[in-house]
């Protein structure tokens, strides 16, 4: 043996002592990093705006493969979606990119939106029928004021029902019992009503009604004969002027279909006994349809028939 290898030491078998305290710190080092990261939370809302910062700067790809440039997008939404977009807060306008043949788009109302439109819609037409009912109350003011003295004898009442204005034309004065000629001293009164109703709009229906006694069979046989003359001679009276629109009218009559009070003494079946010129406040019928008739040669004059604009 040499002098050198003879001054060598001899070598201990196994790792050095030192290398078991490092991989000792190592592990100590790896547990507190799990632990901090485990302590940790993420900022869902600054992930989302970094994400959303990155899509705008470097664009999104489409995981569809078409072969046209797309058609539409989101309002608000800057990137591309194939299908619907997610909803937004301003209302949604899409169409489909991936259709060569659709050229409409689809809009949706956020949700809530409809419900907020229909409730809206039905308080404007509350308050327009409560305008009405109130214009047919001042007018049937008007007409009680122009037939002020007839209301007072009994011979004339004026109610309204909703929008409409019932004059009604009492049996007192008006017949003599079992006919239907008008007696000639009501004829005036038929007047005053005839130029009352030449400054309304609207629908009139003339309803003749009688009691529950049969009649007697010597001019009418029924009732029903009995309240459709009386009605007529009403209707006549009011037609002798040619400024009345006759069209406007309807003759109606009821027999005692429709009482007022029960016919159990003589006094109710003389309320029953009555000639009602109802009102129906509105455009008339010549007008409306004018109105139809116009709208349809203007829109779509092939399409209807005269039985759909009549």
């Amino acid at each position: 043996m040499s002098d050198e290898e003879e001054k060598c030491p001899v070598c201990i078998p196994g790792l050095p002592a030192w290398l078991a305290t490092f991989g000792d710190l190592m592990a100590l080092l790896m547990c507190f990093f799990v632990l901090l990261l485990s302590f940790s939370e993420m900022d869902v809302l600054k992930f989302k705006q970094l994400a959303g910062s990155m899509r705008e700067a470097f664009g999104v790809q489409n995981l569809i493969k078409v072969e046209d440039v797309p058609k539409g997008t989101s309002i608000i939404a800057q990137e591309f979606s194939p299908g619907r977009p997610e909803p937004t807060p301003l209302n949604e306008v899409r169409q489909m990119t991936i259709n060569n043949d659709m050229n409409t788009l689809d809009i949706r109302a956020e949700s809530g939106e409809s419900d907020i439109l229909e409730s809206l819609q039905g308080e404007a037409e509350r308050q327009k029928e409560q305008e009405e009912q109130e214009q047919a109350k001042d007018k049937a003011i008007q007409f009680a004021a122009v037939l002020s003295r007839e209301i007072d004898e009994g011979s004339i009442e004026i109610e309204t029902d909703g929008k409409k204005i019932i004059i009604r034309v009492q049996d007192k004065g008006s017949f003599t019992p079992g006919s239907a000629t008008l007696k000639d001293e009501y004829i005036p009164v038929i007047a005053k009503i005839r130029d009352l109703l030449l400054n309304i709009h609207g629908k009139i229906s003339i309803e003749g009604h009688t009691d529950n006694i049969p009649a007697d069979g010597k001019i009418f046989t029924s009732n029903w004969d009995l309240s459709a003359a009386r009605a007529l001679a009403v209707a006549n009276e009011i037609f002798a002027d040619v400024r009345i629109k006759q069209k406007r009218f309807v003759i109606v009559g009821r027999a005692n279909t429709r009482p007022i009070v029960p016919n159990n003494t003589a006094a109710n079946r003389a309320i029953n006994r009555r000639v009602e010129i109802i009102i129906e406040r509105g455009r008339d019928d010549e007008s409306i349809d004018r109105i139809k008739v116009k709208e349809a040669t203007e829109t779509e004059p092939d399409s209807l028939s005269s039985e759909e604009i009549f």
